[in-house]
């Protein structure tokens, strides 16, 4: 006999729609501390050498202050249907935007950090509706996207031990809440480390996961045996040599977050400027892709954060990982489809090592698109989604 639903477990579940309403005291507060910025000193001609340069940085800023209207922003959200719904105590938010297709696919996006929702504005018209796109309205999807458990318009969690493993189990069941019995998942940076996970734990409803910007998992975490590096191509090499700088040079903010966030957060979470700079580092390249993030994407991803007091909640997710026996420890090859998508300025995936846990059915390298190609290589991300999901429909 089955056991009847109590009405907690119902409210418990339930699904609530939201809607972006900034209170102007916030907006005014932002403004004021923008302003009212204590400005470091700077190295003449330093560059990007020891970090985010002071004029790029009061550049944004004033930008941010006196230009970036975050009501019109706020409104194109708010176009979006949203809701948010608690799953394993957390809030969770996300948009679900149906496809006008009745048989579309259902497919769940997960950005990464310090990213969110607002990476795949650009993806929702042509995935959902392709054909007023241009496109075969066999390849539409349902689009679920939400935000990462302790990111952006999520809210922050509230209790240790929210692992990447954590949020795709927490992503499985809201998948499962809207009766989706089958569906794909494309996820990159920490999405990427989430969508895999989500192939191991619900292999049965997930037909197929797509991944870029990825790394744990599809790189060497070691140093490269000679007769392996003899077998990779010279794209991969370069791959290589640029995954060996980033360790060398640019890590710093992996190790602060997976070891003392905490401490980190009091300085991002009370100064806009700062929580600007250390978010450029990674949106722009670390120098290397300066402007291929348009500037109202960047603030209006960052607004997210700022507004929502998530810049340490999300730094956690990096402590929690990193101290996970489970993340580390060896895994069986998944048996859930896996495709890759390389984008040169800035990917380091190396298929050797992908192979080693993942059933890697498509691969795909574009000369193209940084670590955030949903945003600035949109067509060529759009295109190879379409053609990775078309067998598993």
């Amino acid at each position: 006999m089955n056991t009847p639903i109590s009405a907690s477990e119902k409210n418990a579940k339930a699904i609530r729609p939201y809607r972006l309403e900034t209170p102007q005291a916030a907006l005014d507060d932002l403004t004021y501390r923008l302003t009212h910025t204590r400005w470091p000193d700077e190295l003449p001609g330093a560059g990007w050498q020891y970090g985010v340069p002071l004029p790029f940085v009061k550049d944004m800023a004033d930008y941010w202050r006196t230009a970036f209207d975050w009501r019109k922003q706020e409104q194109r959200l708010n176009d979006i249907p949203q809701y948010v719904t608690t799953i394993d105590g957390a809030n969770l938010h996300f948009f679900h935007v149906p496809s006008p297709e009745v048989s579309a696919m259902p497919l769940l996006l997960i950005h990464g950090w310090p990213g969110s929702p607002v990476e795949f504005l650009d993806l929702i018209g042509p995935l959902t509706d392709p054909s007023s796109y241009g496109g075969d309205p066999a390849d539409a999807f349902h689009l679920v996207i939400p935000s990462i458990p302790g990111f952006g318009l999520s809210g922050p969690t509230e209790e240790a031990g929210w692992t990447p493993g954590r949020a795709a189990q927490a992503f499985a069941e809201l998948m499962e809440r809207h009766g989706y019995a089958q569906y794909g998942v494309q996820g990159g940076d920490m999405g990427a480390i989430i969508a895999p996970e989500m192939g191991r734990i619900a292999a049965g409803r997930v037909a197929g996961v797509h991944v870029s910007a990825a790394t744990m998992g599809f790189i060497p975490m070691g140093p490269v045996e000679d007769d392996v590096l003899a077998t990779l191509s010279d794209a991969e090499k370069v791959r290589l040599g640029r995954l060996g700088q980033f360790m060398k040079e640019r890590f710093g903010f992996n190790m602060i977050q997976s070891t003392r966030p905490q401490t980190l957060a009091y300085g991002l979470n009370d100064s806009p400027v700062g929580l600007l700079a250390w978010t450029a580092e990674l949106f722009n390249g670390f120098g290397d892709a300066v402007g291929a993030v348009d500037k109202d994407r960047f603030l209006t991803n960052l607004m997210l954060y700022w507004l929502n007091g998530t810049v340490g909640s999300s730094a956690r997710m990096y402590y929690e990982a990193a101290h996970d026996p489970a993340a580390w420890a060896p895994k069986a090859v998944s048996e859930t489809p896996i495709g890759v998508a390389v984008f040169q300025l800035s990917d380091v995936a190396i298929r050797h090592y992908a192979e080693q846990g993942n059933r890697i059915v498509h691969w795909s390298e574009f000369d193209r698109g940084t670590h955030f190609a949903a945003m600035d290589a949109p067509d060529l991300m759009i295109g190879d989604m379409r053609k990775f999901f078309r067998g598993m429909r």
